[in-house]
């Protein structure tokens, strides 16, 4: 097989999955923290005071370009999947993309957490109360779960695609 043909049958990839995940979850963080509940904004252990209407356009326009990372991230990972399936890769199991989207979303709390509350302090995960450090540890342990039952459905999924292989060539 050269380079330039297709490779056919060959297993899927996980990076779809994970930036699917990395993405969405930028976006469910995004949408259900900062919009929905408002327990914090992008910056707002940095800026003015989010209450005041400065600190509240500041932080509007930082959680505007959050959501844009967390677009590109999901474009990217609908560029990547296309290009796979152009190279013949065979599309992923429920279990194995499902498992994937969830260690993506693990993986963006973990950095999210580690960097953005705990390295950076630009916010907590509830910036309204006085003691966030439980809320921060509680959303890195929630991550943590993220990831391995992703990690799980993921070996799952892809220990059925090779039985489902081996069954095929044993006809």
């Amino acid at each position: 097989m050269s380079d330039t043909s297709p490779r056919r049958h060959e297993r899927p990839s996980p990076a779809p999955g994970l930036m699917f995940g990395i993405g969405l979850g930028g976006f469910i963080d995004g949408i259900v923290l900062h919009q929905i509940l408002q327990w914090h904004h992008m910056a707002s252990a940095t800026s003015e005071d989010p209450k005041t209407l400065a600190g509240l356009e500041v932080n509007t326009m930082a959680d505007g370009f959050f959501h844009l990372f967390a677009w590109f991230i999901v474009v990217a990972a609908s560029i990547v999947t296309v290009a796979l399936w152009r190279q013949g890769r065979l599309a992923p199991s429920w279990t194995f993309h499902v498992g994937g989207l969830l260690s993506g979303w693990g993986l963006f709390n973990l950095v999210e957490g580690i960097v953005d509350h705990q390295i950076l302090g630009v916010h907590h995960v509830r910036d309204d109360l006085g003691g966030p450090l439980s809320w921060d540890l509680g959303f890195l342990a929630f991550g943590a779960v993220l990831v391995i039952v992703g990690q799980l459905l993921q070996r799952r999924g892809a220990a059925t695609a090779r039985r489902t292989d081996e069954e095929a060539v044993a006809r």
